[in-house]
């Protein structure tokens, strides 16, 4: 059930793809998983402006989920 992630290098990415994903399998709305996953990425980077965060999460969903692109995305400089 789902994909695996687990070729994500990035925690932070890796942990939003999968929140993302597994919010929608339960039954929640595009716009409460990309919210909740918006701040998902915040924990992981209280640095990050809503804004940052809302476009790396928008372009890794896209990427990881929509597509379902294994490459490489742009994104946080963590591990």
């Amino acid at each position: 059930m789902g994909r695996d992630f687990s070729h994500i290098a990035r925690r932070c990415e890796r942990a939003v793809v999968t929140a993302y994903r597994e919010l929608r399998e339960v039954g929640q709305s595009d716009m409460a998983a990309f919210q909740a996953c918006t701040t998902l990425y915040r924990v992981h980077h209280p640095e990050a402006s809503v804004a940052e965060a809302r476009r790396l999460v928008a372009e890794w969903v896209d990427h990881h989920v929509i597509r379902a692109s294994r490459g490489p995305t742009p994104g946080c400089d963590c591990d």
